[in-house]
């Protein structure tokens, strides 16, 4: 397939809309607005903390199943490959690949289930709106602002990845009263981009971790056309291959004919634009599946939940490990001397501040801490948190 030019409708980190606070332009490196954010990303502890953090098995003892920085990576690779057949701009695509998943406290899904209950009284919780926070606000190494100070672009992206937000939550409203990201504008080619790769990436990478933990079959998969339909070219082309290595192939087959998909019908919407603002002033995503591919995928999604992330086992340990996470923010909020070391400083006397910052203490924990946590504050270890 043919490279394309870098396109009209990109962005450019030469016209960026600049950061939040000014900075001296300094000497590390000839490196464009767009490559020091993605730098930023990867060299913060948050993105670090990502290699403990559920994906879809918590704690898992293997080293075969991914977690929130393998499936970040992921996303970053298949992101940066779209963006390249597009003509978009890759460093900011990538950047915001590896960035959109910061923000999800320990255990997934269930962690973030007991965040949004505790916090009900405080705001609530969103750990996209979360990410935001941190890479804005609480992840702050340097001297002269809090944050990392990202561009307008890549925060833009990644609140509005999903598509315009009407309603955002506390956190979210917070940072754009003071750095405004017209919320209400679809973004760049480059964030739906992104988001068109995660689902790409976890449709397919939890179909290898499901069957790799034996709670997918693939008798079950092959239910589905689009599935049994490569299966069978994969059994074409490998007869006297391994079993593992087709149904490793089956899974890069996919990717392939959704991102192949996406190209094609991406390329045919953006005929004829010439600017990013029209890509903001669509009304609607540009970059997407094809109407057959979309079908496909649906229903891929619907099968997964039903088959793995609804399974009974994974329920029940979703269930305890939302347990956890309740206890903990339970025991914060009643004896403050008791949050970790350096948080407890910094309580705030008032609500909601007080609940949110408490929030902030759990949401940055990996699952291995909070599972240490819970086990200094109530002498047990909790039980029921293996699921492979």
């Amino acid at each position: 397939m043919t490279l394309a030019p870098h396109a009209p409708y990109a962005a450019d980190p030469a016209h960026s809309r600049g950061r939040e606070f000014a900075q001296e332009s300094g000497t590390r490196g000839p490196r464009s607005a767009f490559q020091r954010d993605r730098d930023r990303i990867i060299h913060s502890m948050a993105f670090r903390r990502l290699r403990s953090k559920t994906q879809v098995f918590i704690s898992p003892d293997s080293d075969y199943y991914r977690t929130r920085l393998t499936h970040s990576l992921e996303v970053a690779q298949i992101g940066r490959v779209i963006a390249r057949l597009l003509g978009l701009e890759e460093d900011l695509t990538e950047g915001l690949c590896l960035a959109h998943d910061i923000g999800h406290p320990p255990f997934g899904h269930a962690g973030e289930k007991a965040l949004s209950e505790a916090m009900i009284a405080a705001g609530g919780y969103d750990h996209n709106a979360h990410g935001i926070r941190v890479l804005a606000r609480l992840e702050s190494p340097y001297c002269s602002h809090d944050g990392l100070n990202l561009t307008w672009e890549t925060l833009e992206g990644m609140a509005k990845h999903n598509g315009p937000v009407a309603a955002p939550n506390w956190a979210l409203a917070e940072i754009d009263a003071a750095f405004p990201l017209a919320l209400g504008q679809w973004p760049s080619l480059e964030a739906q981009v992104a988001n068109l790769a995660d689902d790409i990436a976890y449709d397919n990478h939890d179909i290898d971790d499901g069957l790799r933990s034996g709670f997918l079959a693939l008798d079950d998969l092959l239910t589905l056309d689009f599935v049994a339909e490569r299966w069978r070219a994969v059994e074409q082309r490998f007869p006297h291959a391994e079993h593992d290595r087709k149904l490793r192939e089956l899974v890069r087959d996919q990717i392939g004919a959704m991102v192949n998909d996406v190209v094609a019908e991406t390329q045919a919407r953006v005929k004829g634009l010439h600017s990013i603002d029209e890509v903001r002033g669509a009304g609607g995503p540009l970059a997407g599946f094809s109407a057959e591919m979309a079908q496909h995928e649906r229903r891929l999604k619907a099968f997964m939940y039903e088959k793995l992330y609804y399974h009974p086992e994974q329920q029940g340990t979703a269930e305890r490990a939302r347990a956890v996470i309740a206890s903990l923010f339970a025991a914060y909020r009643g004896d403050p001397a008791s949050l970790p070391g350096g948080w407890r400083e910094n309580l705030p006397e008032q609500q909601p501040q007080r609940a949110r910052h408490i929030a902030d203490v759990i949401a940055g924990m990996t699952d291995r801490f909070a599972i240490d946590e819970y086990t200094r504050l109530h002498g047990t270890v909790p039980e029921g948190l293996r699921n492979v």
